[in-house]
């Protein structure tokens, strides 16, 4: 695409920088009332992902847990019956040898049960404190949604009353673009990029820069109020101008 190349002076350049200045301070002054909102809710939303995270895979580990306690008592009822059975085998014992494999089964089965309900309290022991935990998890991430959705309505509310005059004022800032070359135009949007206020056009101050506050020199001065080329200040970058611009386009 070719480079937008307008053929006008430079005071009408500085005249239509100027326009176009005042529209986007008007705009930025309108995305300000917003404040920190759209960070905050962004901010929010990834806490309400890493919370519901952390929630599910407490959900997940609980659910092991329950496994595993049905697995201990499977195997408690189990080693209950062998027990059981074996010790109705030792009634009808007939040798020494059987007597004592039968007798070594059952103590094996009984150690197995020991060693099951240990297991089967330290499970529930941690299922506690994983449901202390899922709850507070849980309290944590309703608190959170409860905040997301009001920063929302609060966002909301606040673009409700200035979208319209906001969408007037880009279209308006658009349409002064097109009075400015695509050069001066970069380097405008270039300079707003780069400071703090968004001023990328300013004004000699009683001998000052009206962005950084830094003297300009009267041989400087005198530059600006002649028209005759775009003067940067050379501390801080900005566009200069002078005050009759400005008293101008009053």
């Amino acid at each position: 695409m070719a480079k937008k190349t307008i053929s006008i002076s430079v005071e009408e350049k500085l005249k239509a920088l100027y326009d176009l200045q005042c529209v986007d301070s008007e705009i930025d002054q309108l995305r300000i009332v917003r404040g920190e909102l759209p960070v905050e809710i962004q901010d929010l939303k990834d806490e309400v992902v890493r919370l519901q995270s952390r929630l599910d895979k407490f959900e997940e580990e609980k659910k092991s847990l329950k496994e595993d306690l049905k697995s201990r008592k499977d195997s408690m009822k189990n080693s209950s019956d062998l027990i059981a059975r074996y010790k109705t085998q030792l009634e009808n014992i007939k040798n020494n040898r059987e007597f004592t494999s039968l007798t070594k089964e059952v103590e094996f089965q009984e150690l197995e049960m020991e060693l099951s309900e240990k297991k089967i309290n330290e499970i529930k022991a941690k299922t506690l404190m994983k449901n202390e935990v899922i709850s507070q998890s849980s309290e944590s991430l309703l608190e959170h949604k409860e905040d997301l959705e009001a920063k929302i309505s609060e966002l909301s509310a606040i673009t409700a009353e200035t979208e319209k005059e906001e969408a007037t004022l880009i279209k308006k800032s658009d349409v002064t673009q097109k009075k400015i070359d695509d050069r001066l135009l970069q380097s405008y949007s270039r300079i707003r990029g780069s400071v703090r206020n968004g001023l990328a056009l300013v004004s000699v101050d009683r001998d000052a820069c009206g962005g950084c506050f830094n003297k300009i020199p009267p041989q400087r001065q005198l530059e600006i109020k002649l028209h005759k080329k775009v003067i940067v200040c050379e501390h801080c970058g900005r566009i200069l101008i002078d005050s009759n611009i400005l008293s101008d386009q009053d």
